[in-house]
Parts: structure tokens; C-alpha cells; sequence
């Protein structure tokens, strides 16, 4: 008996939630939660910095979501979200017009140099 797939969804990293609308569920980048000065002094992410955007990779999408796709990593602002912790895992809401870019596929010995 074949198992239904939800195309919204990471498969093997599926959260336990189904997106409604043009709700994105957002899982934070490691690099995103504290930051090394040029000094390498370990910056919390609980510092006041100015505004500073964050990236996250998605994990889930609603029905409506157009631009982006599961398992896309995505810029957004981190004052502009809701948090929800599925099964340990901490996770970002945000809605599709709240994203700022996604990123391209990284591409072999291609490119200009440029980082995002």
C-alpha cells in the first residue's frame, strides 16, 4: 500500500504541522543564533546589533506559497516572526510576503565570488 507524500514537506524531516495559506514554517541556520566578531569574539544572538536579517531553511509551506519551496534557504527579519517549538525543534512562522530573498543553489567552480 503506497504512503501518501505531502509535496510541502521535507520528507524524513516532516514537523508534525500542516502549513495553511501563505504560512512558510522556517527552521533557523546555525550560523543565525550567535555571531563571531572579526576578532572572533562570540556574539549572542540575544545582542542588540542594529537590525539584522536572518536565514532559515524551509521546512513546510502552505497551500498558497508561489515562490519558495521546501528545503529553499530563505532571508528574512527576525523581529518580523513567530517561534514554535515541534518536537525539540525550534521553528519560525512567518507569512511568504515577509520573505526579503532565497538564496540560489550553490554552483560547482561557477560564480563571480560573491557571498551571500
Amino acid at each position: 500500500m503506497a504512503q501518501d507524500v505531502n509535496p510541502s514537506v521535507v520528507p524524513g524531516d516532516a514537523p508534525p504541522i500542516r502549513m495553511l495559506g501563505d504560512r512558510l514554517l522556517v527552521r533557523l541556520d546555525a550560523e543565525s543564533a550567535e555571531r563571531r566578531s572579526a576578532a572572533g569574539i562570540v556574539i549572542p544572538a540575544t545582542a542588540a546589533v542594529g537590525r539584522k536579517l536572518a536565514w532559515g531553511r524551509v521546512a513546510a509551506t502552505g497551500h498558497s506559497v508561489r515562490q519558495v519551496t521546501v528545503g529553499d534557504t530563505v532571508l528574512f527579519d527576525p523581529e518580523d516572526r513567530g517561534e514554535v517549538e515541534l518536537e525539540g525543534i525550534a521553528y519560525v512562522l512567518l507569512r511568504e510576503k515577509d520573505l526579503h530573498a532565497v538564496a540560489q543553489p550553490e554552483t560547482s567552480g561557477e560564480g563571480t565570488g560573491l557571498y551571500l
